[in-house]
């Protein structure tokens, strides 16, 4: 099944035809409704008369997730208030969070990408979707719900969490498709064995999964588990949220919806783009956007693009696997995560020497968040039962800071290593190749 053979299948060379004439049509309403864009585009020289060819998007500034920030809340917006008819964020965890603003048009947009993708997801109006993403301010609940409303499949709303419900209702409403992090479909196969239920007895055919990294082991596991096909989707609030790309079931790529969302891979410290197949930083323009125009945003997502057949039929362009970030964020069990928001909470507690390390591991298939730290003198040479008190407040200090539960580990004064240079905080031993 594709959901739009027209523009999933077309001709390539047409397609970049229609690329360049939706570049220069976003770039023009840009630089001429978006304060940001009018002065950066100024500054650099590029006025929209310049963008002749999809190769002169080179010459335009790139847009980073600061630049976004300082914006908020509404400084990016390319139309009246009046014509914006939804918001989003993004978690805002190291600041102001980001604001998407969506017109009429864009959720047309929004939920044709999201139709493609639960399509290739092998979603059909026949189907039952249960939609664990959240709902509310995060972009992936409503936007999953979208598109299973456009191509009339059953939606149940059932929003993240409360597992035994989920159970529940996927026994009890023949749940066929499910959306949710691929961690918390390793869960609820957990939860689902812990309570003897018989696998085979669910309807499950199909899992469309993402907002953290995952591997193939993992999704072999989850397939295992769950007796379903198990998918990537990609996508981010700056963006438009789910639906900028999506796996098809010959699993080699996630396709991207390139009529919509123009993407380039750069060398992330020479910032020079690099050819299909070269793994770098992942920048991504909107083509069709009313309300929020984005040009070249730095996703610090590392991935490579490929073009070549894919077995599906669909001619778009696809990005591999997403193994890692260009820049020290974390994602843990889907949740966001920067080691400046670790230090915050460690500073906040006395008997604490400022030296840390974070260590990110994958024991199975579910991040682990371990955080080592330097007790003072005192504090270490102190009796065990007040060495736990403290531990578990330190653990609570975090937990409130970025809404994980850690491990804590206090280490004696002066045993973490030290750097002249920039200090090694995060040592991350996942591996998602």
């Amino acid at each position: 099944m594709i959901w739009n053979p027209e523009a999933e299948c077309m001709d390539p060379e047409e397609r970049q035809e229609l690329q360049l004439k939706r570049l220069q049509k976003t770039v023009k309403r840009a630089y001429e409704n978006v304060p940001y864009y009018h002065k950066r585009l100024t500054e650099a020289g590029v006025f929209p008369e310049d963008i002749e060819t999809l190769e002169d998007i080179s010459k335009l500034p790139f847009t980073t997730k600061n630049d976004l920030r300082e914006a908020y809340p509404f400084g990016m917006f390319a139309v009246p208030d009046e014509e914006i008819v939804e918001v989003h964020t993004s978690s805002g965890t190291t600041g102001k969070p980001v604001v998407s603003g969506y017109t009429k048009k864009d959720l047309e947009i929004w939920s044709e990408v999201m139709a493609r993708a639960l399509t290739m997801g092998m979603a059909t109006k026949k189907d039952r979707i249960q939609n664990c993403y959240g709902y509310g301010l995060f972009t992936g609940g409503l936007g999953v719900h979208y598109g299973a409303q456009r191509i009339g499949a059953t939606v149940i709303p059932i929003s993240a969490g409360n597992t035994k419900r989920q159970i529940e209702i996927m026994q009890d409403f023949g749940t066929t498709v499910i959306t949710c992090t691929p961690s918390y479909a390793l869960y609820l196969a957990e939860v689902l064995e812990n309570e003897g239920v018989d696998i085979g007895a669910l309807n499950l055919k199909s899992g469309i999964f993402g907002a953290e990294m995952w591997t193939e082991e993992m999704r072999n596991a989850i397939e295992e588990r769950l007796g379903l096909t198990a998918l990537n989707i990609y996508g981010l609030t700056e963006i438009i949220g789910p639906g900028v790309a999506q796996e098809c079931p010959e699993k080699n790529g996630l396709h991207i919806f390139e009529d919509h969302f123009y993407p380039e891979i750069i060398d992330p410290k020479t910032l020079e783009k690099l050819p299909y197949g070269r793994k770098g930083e992942l920048v991504l323009t909107t083509l069709t956007r009313e309300g929020m125009p984005i040009l070249r945003f730095r996703t610090k997502d590392i991935t490579a693009l490929r073009n070549e057949a894919c077995g599906c039929g669909r001619t778009l362009v696809r990005m591999d696997r997403i193994t890692g970030r260009s820049d020290d964020m974390l994602k843990i069990r889907g949740v966001i995560v920067f080691p400046s928001q670790i230090e915050r909470a460690l500073l906040g507690v006395k008997g604490l020497e400022p030296h840390y390390q974070i260590v990110v591991t994958r024991p199975e298939f579910l991040d682990e968040l371990e955080v080592r730290v330097e007790a003072s003198p005192e504090l270490f040479s102190d009796e065990v039962k007040h060495v736990e008190e403290a531990k578990r407040m330190i653990e609570k200090h975090i937990h409130n800071e970025i809404g994980l539960r850690v491990n804590v580990t206090l280490v004696e004064p002066g045993s973490l290593p030290r750097s002249e240079g920039k200090a090694v905080r995060v040592i991350d031993k996942r591996k998602f190749d």
